[in-house]
């Protein structure tokens, strides 16, 4: 699979100086962390799951959650597992079909062997794990339990701890419990494909949801603690873990208080009003803009509850033509005892050692996500995949 996949290869040519490369399910760990893109939750509930899943691999999802959590009531965890285990079986029984990287979202550790023992053959088509409400303290067992049913299936399987306990909400506790998680997943590096912030959980603890004209960044509680996860846990000195961005809640927008978020401008330029309009009624601007600062902040990816936001974040994730060029030009072997250059767009600095971490990531994103072309921006990929 790869990224903007469902595009045809024509208009793929057209969009990308270098297109997102293919990967698969047992692809290198540093790849996979980033190609994850928007994942995808749904209920482990659904009687049609192996449908939806295929049809949303169709449609250029990569990634896809499927949750025994809090997703889905109390009272139907068993009902849940047991329509898993058919699900996968039938998803084994589609050779050749698109199918996503597959997790599971679990509740307690003793689901994670026994899961993997029950799916049979069809734990092939299984990734890994999302471990919920992850401290070092109830994490340990769910890693500890991931070991087990790595060695009982014969296949790699990775965890995606979830971010998300009062403990580390709390200013008091905060630093303790994140130095216990960096020590539970450093434990288990090989393992870890990404950590993920259950930014709902954290709003929970004090009454809070943010509106669809806020991103999380304006909830000053939150934006701290999002602030504290990377600068402990996201570091680019090779300690770091790629850390996803928080869920977008809203779909569609009734009533807005504040004006639109997105310029008219780039689309006015590529003749795509029409399109601008759609966004700002399913409140996609609010999105649009969370993402941005996702990536401002160090953040790779998104949790994602419905289909329609899965393409802005592949979207707004390509790498554009001036990031590839100053990236390549700060990692040119020439350039390796340091110094400054004028960007070859000749509207920046680019001092090669304070911006080495930045143009390595640049460069594994756009393994991930592709480079688009000089004349190509966010309207147009956005565009060419609602088109298909």
């Amino acid at each position: 699979m790869r990224h903007f996949g469902q595009i045809t290869p024509a208009v793929r040519k057209r969009l990308f100086h270098r297109e997102p490369v293919e990967f698969t399910p047992d692809s290198p760990a540093r790849l996979l962390s980033a190609v994850l893109g928007a994942t995808l939750y749904s209920p482990a509930t659904r009687p049609r799951l192996a449908d939806d899943v295929v049809k949303q691999g169709g449609r250029g999802v990569v990634s896809m959650v499927l949750c025994l959590e809090d997703s889905i009531d109390d009272a139907d965890v068993t009902a849940g597992e047991e329509n898993l285990v058919r699900q996968f079986a039938d998803l084994a029984g589609r050779p050749g079909a698109d199918l996503p990287l597959l997790f599971i979202r679990v509740r307690a550790p003793e689901q994670i062997p026994d899961l993997a023992r029950r799916l049979g053959p069809a734990v092939s088509l299984l990734s890994g794990f999302v471990l919920p409400k992850f401290t070092a303290e109830r994490g340990l067992p769910f890693l500890e339990a991931l070991a087990t049913a790595e060695a009982g299936s014969g296949r790699r399987l990775f965890a995606m701890p979830v971010l998300e306990s009062p403990e580390l909400l709390y200013r008091e506790s905060r630093v303790e419990t994140l130095e216990g998680i960096f020590r539970a997943v450093d434990k288990y590096r090989d393992r870890v494909l990404a950590l993920r912030l259950g930014v709902t959980d954290f709003c929970s603890s004090y009454g809070l949801r943010r509106g669809p004209d806020m991103t999380a960044y304006d909830i000053q509680v939150v934006a701290s603690v999002i602030s504290d996860v990377v600068n402990m846990l996201a570091r680019a000195d090779g300690t770091g873990f790629t850390v996803t961005g928080p869920v977008w809640e809203y779909f569609r927008v009734q009533e807005r208080m504040f004006k639109p978020l997105l310029r008219q401008s780039p689309f006015h330029e590529v003749k795509a009003v029409a399109l601008r309009e759609k966004l700002i009624e399913h409140a996609m601007d609010g999105l649009l803009r969370e993402i941005s600062l996702d990536r401002a902040n160090g953040l790779l990816g998104k949790t994602c509850i419905h289909p329609s936001h899965v393409l802005p974040v592949h979207a707004l994730s390509v790498v554009s033509h001036e990031e590839f060029s100053d990236a390549q030009d700060i990692l040119r072997p020439e350039r390796g005892g340091g110094g400054v250059l004028r960007s070859a767009y000749t509207n920046k600095m680019n001092e090669v050692k304070p911006h080495r971490a930045w143009a390595e990531r640049t460069l594994l994103r756009a393994e991930a996500f592709g480079v688009a072309n000089e004349d190509i921006g966010f309207v147009e990929l956005l565009a060419a995949g609602l088109a298909e």
